[in-house]
């Protein structure tokens, strides 16, 4: 392949994960998501709980507050920056050799160092991300939100599941607005985005070995 690096970012419960260690198994590179929790925590000296609730997620709340907080001391340096700071090193040291990176603004942060690479994003309606949702939830940092850790029905919870799908997009959207100035969901920031619920994990990752081999 011509790209150093496959970047993956992602609507929520949208099988980022799922397709990439996919595209892994097909293309026999590493892949790297919730690895950045270690590597993290030990170029930073954060704790590992820390870095999963804030390593790709930032409230409208925090954001506000890290404002007033930079303009009330001009030294201050908040967590989420440090935290971003210590994952675009790991990013970049990942970055030496070929591989897929999952999220954490990645795509940015290796476009600024001239890192050639193949920009993915994968979305899907809020009904057929339901499913994937309710079996991410036990998952999760139970500290996130007040549904994680709850076995819901997707149909029978769809409200509740909604919700908590619209706040982790919210938080990770926040995220990347913050650090790179730009929407995540913009396609000028991609080489390819899958509508994943109408085309199926499936196709979407046969129509990426297609393009990429």
């Amino acid at each position: 392949m011509k790209y150093q690096v496959i970047t993956i970012h992602r609507d929520f419960a949208a099988y980022g994960r799922t397709i990439a260690r996919a595209l892994s198994e097909a293309l026999g590179l590493p892949w790297y998501d919730r690895d950045f929790v270690k590597k993290t925590a030990l170029e930073s000296g954060f704790e590992s709980e820390m870095i999963r609730e804030e390593g790709e997620n930032l409230s409208h709340r925090s954001k506000w507050v890290d404002s007033i907080m930079s303009t009330v001391h001009s030294g201050y340096n908040s967590s989420h920056d440090d935290i971003f700071r210590a994952q675009s090193k790991v990013i970049l040291e990942l970055s030496a050799k070929p591989c897929i990176i999952v999220g954490r603004c990645s795509n940015y942060v290796l476009k600024m160092a001239e890192v050639p690479t193949f920009d993915i994003y994968l979305y899907a309606s809020r009904e057929n991300r339901r499913q994937r949702a309710s079996e991410l939830l036990p998952d999760e940092d139970k500290s996130m939100d007040p549904l994680a850790g709850k076995k819901l029905d997707p149909v029978k919870d769809a409200v509740e599941l909604d919700k908590y799908i619209a706040r982790r997009d919210d938080l990770r959207r926040t995220y990347y607005k913050k650090y790179t100035g730009s929407e995540i969901d913009s396609a000028s920031n991609y080489n390819i985005c899958l509508d994943v619920g109408t085309l199926g994990v499936d196709r979407c990752v046969q129509i990426l070995l297609e393009i990429l081999k």
